[in-house]
């Protein structure tokens, strides 16, 4: 027996270690001092960090990151929340074609999703590069909105919902007055995890975008072609800091037992 607890123990220090290993060498080498990306680092400097400042790109597409998954959250919380309601109270027929086809954006490979929008969104039907850019985050995100929100209302006893309307409250109020209230941390949870899966998205930006317009993951990737300095490695331990910061509400708001639900 004790020697499972230690052929366990070291399975999983090995899969911490997989999993781990590489973010802390890049964590490391975003501190080298020369031009050259190397690990381990021959001294420590935050010049790299500073370079990100310097490199107007990076501002730049930064601010459309943030912009478009925004803009595309409010957009798939427009669409997930009454999505997420329906499947939740009502049983009709179809319900679980309909939800297979909101959920289906998270099964279908990014790279097919993406191309897909590139051929009819904007081949075919000519619409402007950020028009198509949010449809296809908002598309990405509302899976993520939908399953969040239809988990907060798992736990919601929609019998307050019947009280409130028996007692003279309208569908409409009731809804905002008495369902939004109830599920409101799930809410925020489902912003911040669509936000993040928005705002790390390459799959789907890489066709959606163009000259003059661009997403810091994909400007990373350009500049990566052209340069082999540690600024990406610095770019990417402030990313990481983001999205352990953003998880860690996550958590606080509404604890991992949520997305292992239903």
């Amino acid at each position: 027996m004790r020697e499972k607890n230690r052929g366990l123990a070291l399975f999983t220090l090995l899969v911490y270690i997989f999993l781990l290993g590489p973010l802390v060498i890049i964590a490391f080498a975003s501190f080298e001092p020369g031009s050259v990306l190397k690990f381990p680092p021959t001294g420590f400097s935050l010049k790299w960090y500073r370079n990100i400042l310097e490199v107007k790109m990076f501002m730049t597409t930064f601010s459309t990151s943030i912009i478009v998954s925004l803009i595309g959250n409010l957009f798939a919380l427009l669409l997930g929340i009454p999505a997420a309601y329906a499947l939740s109270r009502f049983e009709f027929k179809g319900k679980a074609a309909l939800n297979a086809v909101f959920i289906s954006p998270v099964l279908i490979p990014g790279i097919v999703l993406g191309f897909t929008m590139l051929k009819y969104l904007i081949i075919t039907y000519h619409l402007p590069i950020y028009a198509a850019l949010l449809i296809g985050h908002t598309v990405i995100m509302l899976p993520f909105i939908i399953r969040v929100v239809a988990s907060s209302l798992s736990n919601f006893d929609f019998a307050i919902e019947e009280a409130a309307l028996s007692l003279g409250a309208g569908q409409f109020k009731t809804f905002f007055k008495v369902v939004l209230p109830n599920i409101k941390s799930g809410i925020i949870a489902a912003i911040l995890i669509a936000f993040l899966e928005s705002f790390n998205n390459v799959d789907i930006s890489v066709f959606m975008t163009g000259p003059g317009l661009s997403t810091l993951p994909i400007q990373m990737l350009t500049y990566v072609e052209n340069h082999f300095d540690p600024t990406i490695a610095a770019i990417s331990v402030l990313l990481m800091i983001f999205t352990a910061v953003l998880m860690f509400i996550i958590e606080r708001l509404m604890g991992l037992s949520y997305f292992t639900k239903r």
